[in-house]
């Protein structure tokens, strides 16, 4: 007679046998269909596989001093940007924000598009923008998500030079630093049910403290609410890929965090620091900022030290949270609930 505890191995083991028989692979996006030269058309870049990525521009008033090509988040779309936009091009700066393959109106929203392809249509749309605006300091700024794509972008051979890089609560750190049953779950779930859903509506996180922007998010259809398993699984990668070429990025560096943030941990923005190249960059830490710093009721303190780290390069930012930030997070990370 078998023992209880047999039985449930044996179940178990027969239930994973069965899984891994069904085994398939996480789904990523085929390439377009109409390949050319890469170009930029009145309301999309296009790229060199055919694929047009939707993108919103907000023209300098004046002169134009300075640009800036944003990567918005996780499931979110070019709209992120509205706010300090509206801000910086009143300073002279120009900004374009894209739709990233997977998100927004770009081709096939919520399937994962791939860490290689994603930094190189960031590589893409940079080299667009430099030729467009000719002797003009081009910046890459990614907020979340979007700053493991610039930096996977920026951290590989061959990539274009920047005046600078802007990175907004980047959600980078390594794979291997995650519980190892995490690591065993999610690529089982990957290979076996990567079509899964699944929403954060019940991890109960906030990302900002400006109600009114998270309430037109959540009503805002470009915005995805949720994620399959595969995609998922293919950000974990975007992450560790960043991780990995961070002490390659070149260039100033500015670096925002702020101390509610909820969806970025501490102890992850630490060790991130620790790779990043320490010389010429500059920490900014915001005792009353959220993950959407650039959307948060304190904006306007983010807003006006990114624009004065970009055309003041030899000033403090004028909100003083460069002043031992490191130190400050350090001490919070040590102490953290």
């Amino acid at each position: 007679m078998t023992c209880p505890r047999c039985r449930w191995i044996t179940a178990a083991t027969l239930v994973l046998v069965a899984l891994l028989a069904g085994c398939t692979s996480p789904r990523i996006q085929a390439p377009g269909a109409n390949p050319g030269p890469p170009a930029v058309e009145a309301r999309a870049f296009r790229m060199a596989d055919g694929a047009r990525l939707p993108y919103r521009v907000w023209p300098a008033r004046g002169p134009v001093r300075a640009v800036i090509v944003a990567l918005h988040g996780m499931n979110d779309h070019h709209k992120a940007f509205a706010m300090p936009a509206a801000s910086w091009l009143e300073r002279g700066i120009t900004v374009y924000a894209y739709d990233q393959r997977g998100f927004g109106a770009a081709p096939q929203p919520g399937i994962w598009a791939g860490t290689a392809r994603l930094a190189a249509d960031f590589r893409t749309v940079l080299r667009l923008v430099r030729r467009r605006h000719p002797g003009v300091p081009v910046y890459a700024l990614g907020e979340s998500m979007g700053g493991a794509v610039v930096v996977a972008g920026l951290g590989g051979p061959g990539a274009p030079a920047v005046a600078g890089i802007i990175l907004v609560a980047p959600a980078i750190w390594s794979f291997s630093a995650m519980p190892a049953h995490y690591q065993w779950g999610l690529d089982l779930a990957a290979r076996t049910v990567p079509w899964a859903w699944l929403s954060g509506s019940g991890l109960g996180r906030r990302p900002t403290d400006n109600f009114r922007a998270w309430y037109a998010a959540g009503r805002d259809p470009r915005v995805i609410k949720g994620a399959r398993v595969d995609t998922l699984w293919g950000v974990v990668q975007l992450f560790d890929r960043a991780w990995m070429v961070a002490p390659r990025v070149k260039g100033r560096l500015l670096l925002l965090y702020g101390a509610r943030d909820e969806i970025v941990p501490k102890r992850a923005l630490v060790r991130l620091i620790g790779r990043l190249p320490k010389q010429p960059r500059t920490i900014a830490y915001y005792r009353d900022g959220w993950h959407w710093l650039l959307r948060d009721l304190q904006r306007w303190d983010v807003h006006d030290d990114i624009s004065s780290w970009m055309l003041k390069p030899n000033r403090p930012l004028p909100s003083g949270a460069h002043k031992a930030a490191t130190a400050r997070l350090l001490k919070d990370n040590a102490t953290r609930p």
